[in-house]
């Protein structure tokens, strides 16, 4: 998760700020406000130290440094640090929790595949020709009803 926290921030939701709704991007997001809805991203996300999140996550890489409620679904990484907080479920194929930190929920490690699979959204939203953050269902597992042409 190191990656993150090095990465140039393009987006910040500061401690005295409260947002509801959907929040797609790409590249790094921090957020250390209070957050609720849904988060789509192939990309990295930071919940800072003073955050509140409550929200359904798709993401690439998320840093859980203050407190989030909600399930996640990562294709990379997730990495709760030590006063971070999750409550709800995680799937991922990496998982890195810190002493201190708290995970109450259930937690799926998945593998290479399965982790490509789950098929974030795409992060060109409002850009020509952009998905506007939307993908189409993904394709049953084993490859059954993809076009082979």
């Amino acid at each position: 998760m190191a990656d993150a926290g090095k990465d140039v921030i393009k987006a910040f939701l500061g401690e005295d700020t409260e947002f509801n709704g959907t929040l797609t991007f790409g590249g790094t997001v921090r957020i250390d406000g209070a957050f609720e809805g849904k988060i789509d991203t192939s990309d990295n996300l930071i919940i800072g130290a003073k955050s509140r999140v409550k929200a359904q996550i798709n993401v690439g890489t998320l840093l859980v440094q203050g407190s989030l409620t909600g399930d996640v679904n990562a294709t990379k990484r997730v990495h709760i640090a030590a006063a971070g907080k999750i409550i709800g479920n995680v799937a991922t194929p990496a998982l890195n929790i810190e002493d201190g930190a708290v995970l109450q929920g259930g937690v799926k490690m998945l593998s290479g595949a399965e982790a490509a699979a789950m098929n974030p959204p795409a992060t060109n939203a409002g850009k020509p020709g952009g998905s506007g953050g939307t993908t189409p269902a993904a394709a049953p597992a084993g490859g059954e009803g993809q076009n082979k042409g």
